[in-house]
């Protein structure tokens, strides 16, 4: 019985996490209604890092001296910059295409790895990165526009995803050994004086908040921090250590798919191509993924 609550638990919390990492693509359209994109950005990181204030204060502690540079390169990398990179993608390109470009995240990881961080090269995933890479490819022009625009702005998104893989090396490498918790918390503290900064410059406080628009797109950007960003956090955390690692990640598989479905509630037209796409791309991933869980099972 414990162990059927337990798995019971762990889907509950694992569909939570596919709801919300997928909602956030839309929360970021609805903010930029009334707000730019570098204001729904901000209060996303400031809302996050208010969220997570008490987590930080408490976990300040377990972050050693000469690790707090990374934590905060990691702030930078892994949270600050993407969330500004997939509001401006966001002002060209559907929501839905950004949470499609989002799945790439896991092939950016294995990338990134091999260019920087000395990884062994291992040909299964040049693979899945090849295969990923040509589902890109059909994504991106499944709609026939070839346009500089548009292929630029969803470069900003693609480099999110990069940077995205860029950090989940950085941590393993220079922060295996600090609670992961503790390393999203504080970087995100860190985070707040320079949000209240660019919100100041950006004159967010001189808007007439009080105005129907201008309050949803501003709870709008606070829920993307506060749920989007806070809350699943702490949840995937949770999920990683009652499930383990390759469970969690599986996660990936399911957040473009509630993308698409808030693009198609929100009127967003999706076409076969795009979903192929997307199959082709998810292809990649579990071409790694399931390398490495074949890995696993060898070992034990």
């Amino acid at each position: 019985m414990s162990v059927n609550r337990a798995a019971l638990t762990n889907g509950v919390v694992f569909v939570l996490l596919c709801i919300i990492w997928g909602s956030s693509f839309i929360l970021m359209k609805a903010g930029m209604e009334y707000l730019n994109p570098y204001q729904v950005a901000t209060i996303r990181i400031l809302s996050a890092g208010v969220v997570l204030l008490p987590v930080a204060i408490r976990q300040w502690k377990n972050i050693p001296g000469n690790k707090l540079g990374y934590v905060f390169l990691s702030g930078i990398l892994g949270s600050f910059i993407p969330a500004y990179l997939f509001c401006i993608a966001e002002t060209k390109i559907d929501s839905s295409l950004a949470g499609f470009l989002n799945s790439l995240t896991p092939v950016f990881t294995i990338f990134t790895g091999l260019l920087f961080f000395g990884q062994v090269f291992q040909l299964h995933k040049l693979t899945g990165v090849l295969i990923a890479i040509s589902g890109m490819a059909v994504l991106l022009f499944a709609k026939g526009i070839v346009n500089i625009q548009y292929l630029s702005y969803a470069g900003f998104a693609l480099m999110a995803t990069v940077l995205y893989g860029f950090n989940i090396n950085l941590v393993g490498r220079h922060l295996k050994e600090t609670g992961s918790l503790a390393v999203v918390a504080v970087s995100f503290a860190l985070l707040l004086l320079p949000c209240l900064i660019i919100l100041w410059f950006t004159g967010y406080f001189s808007l007439p908040l009080a105005q129907k628009g201008f309050l949803f797109s501003s709870s709008a950007s606070s829920l993307l921090g506060i749920m989007g960003t806070a809350v699943a956090t702490i949840l995937f955390y949770i999920l990683i250590k009652s499930s383990g690692g390759l469970f969690a990640s599986m996660v990936t598989y399911g957040i473009p798919f509630v993308a698409l479905s808030w693009g198609l509630l929100a009127g967003e037209s999706i076409n076969g191509w795009q979903i192929l796409g997307l199959v082709i791309i998810l292809g990649g991933v579990y071409v790694t993924t399931r390398w490495k869980k074949k890995e696993v099972e060898s070992k034990t």
